[in-house]
């Protein structure tokens, strides 16, 4: 699939959910050192150019009828019985990936906010991977076009104003899911001490599209893989290792000062238990 109309692609689902137009600047980085590779959407760090091929190892989605197919349908009657639970709230506000909302996603586990006053450093890595993670599954995803539970089992998703734009962008594998766990794993290195705590959010962050009726359960699984690749091939970048470094630092520094998130995690404990 050619990089622009992956790229098309990928800006109309940021922008149905509220991304395009929202920008992050940091003091040593501005918007316009940063360029836009489309509406709203800030340059990772990988090269355009070279783009991450999930589909050289992400095996093609289950077959009709095949035991991977009959789990994930088994999965998704689980979930649908999550609907209007506080797991089916959780879900809902995880599938928003607008910024600065996205930035709270992992501030329960890490334990800290994670905003552009506070976290400047960590905010920007977290936007820029964005498009790297995000990006990274859509060549496994257009190769392999497979249809959403909703548009098999007609039932309600977590955001209908996404419906029309989900329809016509392949489940297989998730890119949320390769988002969520991406950012897992970057802020489990940053913040070793809390990585029990951050991996089991991204782990959950990534089922928060099964409970949303829009991913199967074999799509997270694969979107768990294209986010740890993803994030591999970002440690070959001296950009990336640069702001690691950077991010590192800024958190061993906002940990001396007691920080507590910048969002009530009641409802992260309520559905997921503690944060230890």
């Amino acid at each position: 699939m050619p990089q622009q109309r992956i790229l098309t692609t990928l800006t109309i689902l940021l922008f149905t959910i509220g991304l395009a137009g929202c920008t992050s600047i940091t003091p040593g980085e501005t918007q316009q050192e940063i360029p836009e590779i489309a509406p709203g959407v800030l340059m990772g760090y990988t090269p355009m150019d070279d783009p991450l091929l999930s589909k050289a190892f992400v095996s093609p989605a289950p077959a009709p009828g095949s035991a991977r197919a009959v789990m994930d349908e088994t999965v998704a009657q689980e979930m649908l019985l999550l609907r209007g639970t506080p797991r089916w709230t959780l879900a809902t506000r995880d599938a928003h990936l607008r910024f600065p909302d996205a930035a709270n996603t992992f501030t329960c586990a890490l334990g800290m906010p994670i905003t552009e006053a506070d976290t400047p450093e960590l905010y920007m890595l977290l936007r820029r991977t964005l498009a790297d993670l995000g990006l990274a599954a859509y060549s496994a995803k257009n190769a392999y076009q497979r249809e959403r539970p909703f548009m098999i089992n007609k039932q309600p998703i977590c955001t209908p104003e996404e419906e029309t734009m989900l329809r016509a962008d392949g489940s297989y594998p998730s890119g949320h899911t390769a988002i969520g766990w991406g950012w897992a794993l970057i802020l489990s290195e940053l913040a070793p001490d809390r990585a029990e705590a951050l991996l089991s959010r991204g782990r959950a962050y990534g089922e928060s599209r099964n409970v949303c009726n829009v991913h199967w359960r074999s799509d997270v699984d694969a979107g768990r893989l294209v986010g740890a690749a993803a994030v591999a091939r970002l440690h070959t970048n001296e950009a990336f290792l640069t702001a690691l470094s950077a991010a590192r630092s800024e958190i061993a520094n906002l940990k001396e000062q007691d920080p507590v998130p910048a969002i009530d995690c009641a409802l992260e404990v309520q559905v997921l238990g503690p944060f230890e």
